[in-house]
């Protein structure tokens, strides 16, 4: 092999590792549905052949991109509200991440997931595992206010469960541009208040 090759020293693990990446590159530009063996190769630099022959299945890659796309975004979610005083304020922090313009990427992702997971299981399964490892964030949050006493109510698992169907739902609306980003937000903003029992303004 010549030294030229930019994959001389890393191998085909190196190659593994272009080839994802450009998979994620290419699902947050074209989404998940994007990830073709052609456009593999010209993002990555590399023949079909090549891409083939280190990864034979796309429905495996497609799955394994948005895995790694998505534990992405939970562990920023994370980290956002690492430091937060108090759970209206983690709260807060969660709803304007996800509401903003710039969380448009991750969206998109999400809905192929969901429309692509009906025909790829491992896809399914993935999508699964991290609305599950979302609602235990957010419900963790939640049961913070609760016994807190800044939040009113007692099933912090059902408001998780509707942050999240909500959010899902908004996502989905973005994408056709149905209503205004001012109503989605609001309608999220203001239908977890109530369900909160906190004053309009405060999400």
């Amino acid at each position: 092999m010549s030294t030229s090759d930019p994959f001389a020293q890393d191998g085909p693990h190196g190659r593994h590792a272009e080839i994802d990446a450009a998979a994620r590159t290419i699902a947050f530009s074209f989404g998940l549905s994007g990830i073709t063996l052609r456009r593999l190769a010209s993002t990555a630099g590399l023949s079909p052949g090549d891409i083939a022959a280190h990864e034979p299945s796309m429905t495996a890659l497609v799955a394994r991109t948005f895995e790694e796309l998505a534990e992405i975004e939970l562990n920023e979610a994370r980290r956002d509200i690492a430091g937060s005083d108090s759970a209206l304020g983690a709260l807060r922090l969660l709803v304007g991440s996800l509401l903003e313009d710039t969380h448009g990427n991750f969206n998109s992702v999400w809905a192929d997931a969901w429309s692509m997971g009906r025909h790829n299981v491992a896809l399914a399964r993935a999508a699964r595992d991290n609305m599950t490892a979302w609602h235990e964030l957010i419900c963790s949050v939640v049961r913070r206010g609760m016994d807190g006493r800044e939040f009113e109510g007692s099933d912090s698992d059902l408001v998780a469960l509707q942050f999240l169907a909500l959010i899902d739902s908004i996502t989905a609306y973005s994408l056709v541009d149905y209503r205004t980003p001012a109503e989605r937000s609001h309608l999220m903003r203001r239908t977890l208040e109530v369900s909160l029992g906190l004053a309009a303004g405060s999400l």
